[in-house]
């Protein structure tokens, strides 16, 4: 395979080492926490993890209980508070021998390049970009050039610890996924994995890990000042030199996910769970797509569409194009209750996709989809719930997780947006967990909290669209994107009549 940095003005990879996941023995502590049912050893254990700080201290938890290997694969990492928090105990495996291999990709390391050095300068680490952009300063500058390649990212995330145990899902690492000092949380949900579900997850790092599209850290960027990276290396190791990151470790070691031991942590369900990943050349641009690259979007689609009774779509970034309004339908059609949730203009964070998605809408309602459109203050509508999916978590909250529920029976937590860009231009990855236990519980929560945190989408009597509320004083009707000013909806309808779809 040609390299993709010739031509591009990236480094050759001439001098990178290939490597590959370290197993920990039965005996180590993740290897303890795996105790499937007797008779049942092909079994994975998950949990999910649905509340932002769980989320977060469960891969302080892996950190902390890794003995030989942390393999961490993520789409953004933002150098604020939880990223912070995060870099130091990647820092501290490493120091206590812990190999630690950590793939970002380039379009989500904005500011993070001095941070990548000095983590990398710990023995133990290496750091590697996915599919870089060579100008480190004005990265944007590079579409300009390469437009091709870089529209393509990896979007994957999974956090694995010894091979032994992972978490995979929607969330990247920053504040707005953890509810830290956050205006805006992203409402998300993570699968913790332990068992062969993570063995699998590691392998896939694996072929991420030595794609060529894969550069290590110090061929792109520029060497720092020892002086610098030493003061940096120091902040990193001891998090008292940042008051805000000290606070919130010290908030996450009393919670009950790190005060009890990992082979105590209450894992909800032993189930076969499948791992879906997209092979990493799919990011490359260099070719068409043939079936065999979309893997994810293949075995979705297989899987969604062999719902009988009922089929619950959490999708933030719903953009169904032609092709899956029609097989959404056929579902209908077929005596399906299909249901989808996804974000209200007033609650995206991205204004084309809703454009995107809002041109299907009406579509949809007439073949008997149901629409609810998630509410920018979901949380203060919000029961307080003991369990259950947590559709909003902030005063002022955004939908980001994708998580797909069949027949009550199944379901899927990965990074797959329902969208063109998931399909074609972004890799892809997630589980599939067989426990109708589980999947149950997970749509049975989406019953409960539709009502407080969603508009309900449908249609007039005239034909137009309609958003219906339900609060303490009764339902309420709107005409139009409820909670949103003109120049929100205006800018809406404009960006909806640009051929821009395959690119959402």
């Amino acid at each position: 395979m040609v390299l993709p940095g010739c031509g591009h003005g990236l480094p050759t990879l001439s001098d990178r080492q290939a490597s590959s996941h370290i197993v920990a023995g039965s005996d180590s502590p993740l290897g303890r926490a795996y105790s499937p049912p007797s008779g049942n050893s092909g079994l994975t254990g998950v949990a999910l993890l649905s509340d932002p700080t769980q989320a977060l201290a469960s891969r302080v938890l892996l950190a902390r209980a890794a003995q030989q290997g942390l393999d961490v694969q993520v789409y953004i990492w933002e150098p604020d508070v939880s990223g912070h928090v995060l870099l130091h105990e990647l820092r501290r495996a490493a120091q206590r021998g812990v190999r630690v291999r950590l793939l970002i990709d380039d379009n989500g390391s904005a500011g993070m390049d001095i941070w990548l050095q000095a983590l990398a300068a710990q023995p133990g680490v290496e750091v590697r970009l996915f599919n870089p952009f060579r100008q480190r300063t004005f990265k944007a500058m590079g579409y300009l050039t390469d437009f091709n390649r870089l529209n393509h990212r990896m979007h994957n995330k999974s956090f694995t610890a010894d091979s032994q145990a992972t978490i995979v899902g929607g969330r990247n690492v920053g504040d707005v996924y953890y509810g830290v000092n956050a205006n805006v949380l992203f409402s998300d949900l993570d699968l913790l994995a332990i068992g062969p579900a993570a063995q699998t997850t590691a392998v896939q790092f694996d072929g991420y890990w030595n794609s060529p599209l894969a550069y290590p850290l110090q061929a792109l960027v520029s060497a720092v000042d020892p002086a610098e990276l030493a003061r940096l290396q120091q902040q990193m190791a001891d998090l008292s030199h940042m008051p805000e990151a000290a606070l919130l470790l010290a908030r996450l070691q009393k919670t009950p996910w790190l005060t009890a031991p990992v082979s105590a942590y209450p894992l909800l369900q032993w189930a076969p769970v499948q791992v879906l990943s997209d092979p990493p050349h799919k990011a490359s641009g260099a070719a068409p797509l043939a079936g065999a690259d979309r893997r994810v979007f293949q075995s979705l689609s297989a899987w969604l569409g062999a719902a009988e009774k009922t089929l619950d779509l959490v999708s933030p970034y719903f953009v169904p194009g032609d092709i899956s309004v029609e097989q959404l339908s056929a579902l209908v059609q077929k005596g399906v209750s299909v249901r989808v949730i996804t974000n209200s203009l007033a609650a995206t964070d991205v204004l084309a996709v809703h454009a995107g998605y809002a041109r299907h809408r009406k579509a949809l309602l007439a073949a008997g989809v149901q629409i609810f459109e998630l509410k920018p203050d979901a949380e203060t509508r919000r029961p307080k719930l003991p369990t259950g999916v947590r559709l909003g978590a902030s005063s002022t909250a955004s939908l980001h997780g994708k998580t797909f529920v069949v027949d009550k029976r199944q379901l899927f937590v990965g990074s797959f947006n329902l969208d063109p860009r998931s399909t074609y231009l972004n890799t892809e990855m997630g589980l599939i967990v067989d426990n109708e236990a589980m999947a149950r519980s997970l749509a049975e929560g989406i019953d409960r909290e539709l009502p407080d945190t969603s508009y309900r989408v449908t249609l007039a009597s005239d034909g137009s669209l309609q958003w219906t509320e339900r609060d303490a004083s009764g339902e309420r009707v709107y005409a139009s994107e409820p909670k949103t000013g003109l120049l929100r909806r205006v800018g809406a309808r404009v960006l909806s009549w640009l051929p821009i779809e395959g690119m959402l």
